[in-house]
């Protein structure tokens, strides 16, 4: 890619936390404030395909909510979730990203029909990238959670509508969250058609990636694992969310496949998740792993995994807008399996971590050898 070339990111859900940390973070590591931890793409393997810089990337979004950026990153602060004084130090860049949100929806009260947000949306995209001189721009998905659709529901849910826009716009779509977006039957057709990369669905931060590191374990090692149950602690607008059984069920959906699939059937046990108001920003995720070991012999391993989501989604959010735009420049399109290393759901290829990862590595090979 050109060093002159600009990429758009487009955040759906950008002034949440999420992508609050991912733009602050983004100015950070390109003016060399801090490291770029939890960034694949900056690690050896990916230096040299051909990815957009950091300092190429221009940041806009869609959001139904008002809060400013630069106040939002402030809020953050306070939260523990970025580093006192970044705020001030990037309060330009967080400035310029939040000029260029522009009111999502459907919010309640909101008469407009499924093809007139479509194009509102897609209009918004277009602006964007012409206005900007953006050689592509990539759309990310990081909203809240939404329940998964009904039988009878006429209407596309929201997550759908900006996937249909995106395709409207020509931008390469990653699905970070477990919402239904580009996977809408209605979609299907369109997607196909599009010639565009995409990637998803639901990022895999905490508890699922754990699980995809320690099921293969059992497996290679001939244990017999009896139940695997799950219980996430968080709180801030996730735990809002996923106080809906309704969304709840759409997140749990994917940490079960990780288990399913690499195990071979779906073991004993659920996943729970509490909405805790007091965690703020943070997460706790706790297993239970039932298994027998030779002659029968009970036996338990038991973890727990406490973090910052947005800390964690955030660097993950800037590869796959990197290697997004990478692939839509070099003519790749449809889905990308070879990014389930970053999903609970990618749709297709290997659940275990290990095996995802040699995908990823593959897949910058690719890259590395195209135009």
């Amino acid at each position: 890619m050109s060093a002159e070339q600009r990429v758009g990111v487009w955040l759906v859900g950008a002034r949440g936390s999420v992508a609050t940390t991912a733009v602050a973070g983004c100015a950070a590591v390109a003016a060399g404030l801090h490291p770029p931890t939890g960034m694949v793409t900056e690690t050896p393997p990916f230096l040299d395909c051909g990815l957009p810089a950091l300092t190429s990337l221009v940041f806009g979004g869609h959001d139904t909510a008002a809060c400013p950026l630069p106040k939002r990153a402030e809020e953050l602060t306070a939260a523990g979730v970025l580093p006192h004084g970044l705020a001030a130090a990037v309060r330009t860049e967080l400035s310029a990203a939040d000029a260029e949100i522009r009111p999502g929806g459907p919010a309640a009260g909101d008469t407009r029909t499924d093809e007139e947000l479509i194009a509102t949306f897609a209009a918004d995209l277009v602006d964007f990238t012409a206005r900007r001189g953006l050689a592509r721009t990539v759309v990310v998905n990081v909203a809240s959670t939404e329940p998964v659709p009904g039988p009878d529901d006429v209407r596309l849910p929201p997550s759908s509508l900006y996937a249909a826009a995106a395709l409207r716009a020509g931008c390469a779509y990653v699905n970070f969250t477990p919402s239904t977006g580009l996977r809408a039957p209605a979609l299907a057709d369109a997607a196909a058609a599009s010639g565009l990369p995409h990637a998803g669905r639901d990022g895999k931060t905490g508890q699922t990636l754990l699980r995809s590191v320690l099921a293969p374990m059992f497996v290679q090692r001939a244990l017999s694992v009896r139940a695997w149950s799950g219980t996430n602690l968080l709180g801030g607008g996730d735990g809002a969310a996923l106080a809906d059984p309704a969304a709840a069920a759409a997140k749990n959906a994917g940490k079960e496949r990780v288990l399913a699939e690499t195990l071979g059937r779906a073991p004993e046990g659920e996943v729970h998740i509490d909405d805790v108001p007091a965690l703020g920003e943070w997460k706790t995720a706790w297993d239970h792993i039932a298994f027998d070991g030779f002659l029968g012999s009970r036996m338990i391993l038991q973890t727990i995994w406490q973090g910052c989501d947005s800390a964690l989604a955030a660097p993950l959010i800037l590869d796959l807008a990197r290697l997004l735009a990478r692939a839509h420049e070099a003519g790749l399109s449809g889905p990308l399996p070879e990014l389930g290393f970053y999903f609970k759901d990618p749709g297709a290829g290997p659940a275990a971590l290990a095996d995802q990862y040699a995908a990823l590595l593959a897949f910058a090979t690719r890259l590395r050898n195209a135009r």
